[in-house]
């Protein structure tokens, strides 16, 4: 069932974490705003970040030094200009949350800051201990709400996009409540979807990140990029019937140490900075010491801390881990590596366009360049905030809502029809050319058959250590799933596509990279190759998977 009449917005924003809340914030002063979230508002890796957000504010650092440290873990792959733009903005955004009532934790009247791995200063601001994206969340949700131009839709997912011309001019939603689908027109759009951890086994994210956004631009022919970059976080809680609950990396950053089955502390043998060293570096060592001790997991020991101080430096952690018989404080954690942020997405420039006229991405869903081969740790908050904001400029000046007819009043009486992806695009493998505990987090609402046949596929073969045999064989065993597009929409059967879609394309970028770079490493190519790869893959459903 179609609803009949189409919504008309200046802007559409589909997502409601950071960088969608930011963005609807900043242009809601300049017409109307509607923020789609496909479950509840609440449901977002912003709501589920727990370490920090990072910026150059305190005495000791310089945003000089912020900027190298970025660089250095992107591993020569982060876009120079991205970055600069991050650290210098950062601070004053940070400054703007903190003045709409965002209540970072202090040391007196003083910021509090922790360091987390690669960083060369503690630069990283974190809320009621361990709950900083609820926090943010909070104070960007209130802001919102204050402004009469915001109207908020949950439980609509997102199923296209709508095109006039090459022009994306407003998108399709799945009304989960009635089952009927309604077009929304608008001056500009933006996804800010989140990730796509659930296309793994194992993964730290809310049910909710299946790549939705980067699914449907890529379907409606905008570039993505760097999609073989997957960050696998080294320390989730492995645990059997728990989730793979994150522990925050500011655990290690408060003296938390690794030690393998054997109890010996290993991290010093894979590298000088040991706990802290880049992420990726981490979850190969733990992967290592896994194989050698035969083992599921390895040790997290917090015992050498002081107990109280644990229990309330990290109170969501602490909660979470004893409804599972836990204590931080003072048992060994048992962890090991799960999917946790993908550096690449929607590619955009340093506004948020995307290759789409009318079509802007932020956040996670958006392949920036300023995370490279490998994210420094809490710089993805700081990501949302900054091109959120960023892209919001950037439609408020495109969309002109001072005008008597915005641009979707005049795409609608221009007569515009939707344009969906044609049958090609179905197949991408194929080329034309507080403190309470948190919640677990179930697989989404297709948890069998294909769905779980692609996750444990991408967990399997395309996972920490890759190797060209394995990821060809993914390749074809994913398209001999041939999930077709469905006609009778629903939430399932649209994830299963979206995550099906993005499976393969995370294959494909990763057998055409034969190169190890950051987050990507391939046994059959285990050193960086600068004069071939030193440049980001790009990828659409009318092309092969090239690097520029």
């Amino acid at each position: 069932m179609k609803s009949a009449s189409p919504i008309h917005v200046d802007f559409a924003i589909v997502g409601c974490g950071i960088a969608g809340l930011r963005a609807g914030v900043e242009v809601a002063q300049c017409g109307s705003v509607l923020i789609l979230a496909k479950s509840e508002l609440s449901e977002t890796a912003t709501d589920w970040a727990q370490g920090g957000i990072a910026a150059a504010l305190s005495d000791e650092d310089e945003i000089s030094l912020h900027e190298q440290d970025t660089i250095a873990a992107g591993d020569g792959l982060c876009n120079p200009g991205a970055v600069k733009v991050l650290v210098e903005e950062g601070p004053r955004y940070i400054q703007q949350l903190i003045e709409w009532g965002t209540q970072f934790d202090r040391a007196g009247t003083k910021l509090a800051f922790t360091r987390e791995g690669a960083h060369s200063r503690s630069r990283v601001l974190h809320a009621h201990g361990d709950s900083t994206g609820r926090e943010i969340s909070r104070a960007l949700m209130a802001r919102a709400n204050a402004l009469p131009g915001i109207t908020f839709r949950a439980h609509a997912l997102t199923t296209e996009l709508l095109l006039n011309a090459g022009r994306v001019v407003g998108l399709r939603f799945l009304d989960e409540s009635s089952g009927s689908t309604q077009d929304v027109l608008a001056g500009a759009v933006l996804l800010a979807t989140g990730g796509l951890g659930h296309v793994y086994r194992e993964t730290t994210n809310p049910a909710v990140a299946t790549g939705d956004g980067m699914a449907i631009a890529y379907d409606a022919g905008a570039v993505l990029t760097d999609l073989e970059f997957v960050q696998f976080h080294p320390t989730a809680l492995c645990i059997k019937g728990a989730p793979r609950f994150l522990l925050s990396e500011a655990l290690r950053g408060e003296g938390g140490i690794l030690r393998n089955a054997d109890l010996h502390r290993f991290m010093k043998h894979y590298h000088e900075a040991g706990e802290l060293a880049p992420r990726d570096i981490v979850a190969r060592a733990i992967v290592a010491e896994m194989h050698k001790t035969g083992t599921e997991f390895v040790y997290l020991d917090m015992t050498a801390l002081d107990a109280d101080y644990v229990r309330k430096r990290f109170p969501r952690i602490y909660s979470t881990c004893q409804t599972f018989g836990l204590d931080i404080a003072t048992d060994l954690i048992p962890v090991r590596p799960a999917a946790h942020y993908i550096m690449g997405g929607v590619k955009t420039d340093l506004h948020g366009r995307t290759t789409l006229p009318g079509l802007y991405a932020a956040g996670e869903t958006a392949g920036t360049g300023v995370h490279g081969a490998n994210r420094l740790a809490s710089n993805s908050l700081l990501e949302g905030l900054v091109f959120g904001a960023r892209c919001g400029v950037a439609m408020a000046a495109e969309v002109h809502p001072e005008k008597n007819q915005s641009v979707a009043a005049r795409a609608s009486a221009q007569g515009h029809k939707p344009v969906k992806a044609n049958a090609q695009r179905d197949n991408p493998g194929h080329n034309k050319q507080d403190n309470h505990p948190a919640p677990a987090h179930p697989p989404p609402e297709t948890s069998h058959g294909p769905f779980d046949q692609i996750r444990n596929i991408l967990w399997r073969e395309v996972g920490i250590i890759r190797n060209g045999r394995d990821l060809a064989r993914a390749l074809e065993q994913l398209r001999a799933l041939e999930v077709v597009r469905p006609e009778k929409l629903s939430r399932a059967e649209c994830e299963l596509h979206n995550v099906w879609t993005l499976a393969q394309l995370i294959t494909r970028c990763a057998l055409a990279r034969e190169e190890s770079r950051g987050s990507h490493y391939r046994s059959d190519f285990a050193v960086p190759d600068d004069e071939k790869f030193r440049k980001h893959s790009l990828v659409s459903c009318n092309s092969k998977v090239t690097f520029e």
